[in-house]
């Protein structure tokens, strides 16, 4: 088996949610965070034929640069990674799942009482205001039939503050303050549908892969109709 550039690279995101991963059979990856805020799932064009636990996700995506066009082969205890001669190999043990942290169940995503699109420029504007302010959160409030999403520090009302105006689906006389900590949006770059709920969840649907995420909403969030 080879691991196409699309599944590598969502190998290193998810490497940003979790260092360490367990590959169940199938083509489903799952991630979770250690602080189980931030859950991750997406459908690879690999199919994985067994369990297999990686204990430093990084320092697996460093083998897989060792040889040129590596290429997988699943033993009871370890993968062989080869290069395309098949002199070079490295032989990489599995992480006991014991070790491993891991989804446990799937997300039940409730209905969404805020949706709108998230484009890669917006979100790029949002980290790097983000970044310049020193702030670590987006907030995400209706403002005149509008969604505002503000790169804020919530407890201080007199604090700076950069906002961009997007189109949303919302109750119009919805009153809410959704609020997203930055350090949480470790999403691959593109354009998402996002869905909000007042049970401070979120989901993040990639517009142009199979990637989903869901983050959980900071506890100052508030919402009221």
């Amino acid at each position: 088996m080879e691991l196409s550039e699309n599944t590598l690279q969502i190998l290193r995101n998810f490497s940003g949610i979790n260092q360490n991963l367990l590959i169940k059979p199938g083509s489903i990856i799952k991630t979770i965070s250690e602080a189980r805020n931030v859950v991750a799932t997406a459908d690879v064009t690999e199919s994985f034929e067994k369990d297999f636990g990686i204990y430093d996700l990084n320092e697996f995506i460093g083998v897989m640069g060792l040889v040129d066009t590596p290429s997988l082969k699943f033993e009871d205890d370890f993968v062989t990674v080869s290069d395309s001669s098949g002199r070079s190999k490295v032989k990489y043990f599995y992480a006991a799942e014991e070790t491993l942290t891991s989804p446990a169940k799937d997300v039940n995503m409730p209905d969404g009482d805020v949706k709108f699109t998230l484009d890669n420029d917006t979100l790029n504007k949002l980290k790097k205001a983000a970044s310049t302010l020193g702030h670590n959160e987006v907030s995400i409030k209706a403002n005149n039939g509008v969604l505002s999403l503000s790169i804020v520090e919530n407890q201080n009302a007199t604090s700076n503050a950069f906002s961009i105006d997007i189109d949303g689906e919302f109750k119009q006389d919805a009153v809410f303050n959704f609020i997203i900590s930055i350090s949480n949006l470790k999403i691959l770059p593109g354009d998402y549908d996002v869905e909000i709920s007042s049970k401070l969840i979120t989901q993040f649907k990639h517009k142009e892969i199979p990637l989903k995420y869901w983050i959980a909403l900071e506890k100052t969030s508030t919402y009221g109709a």
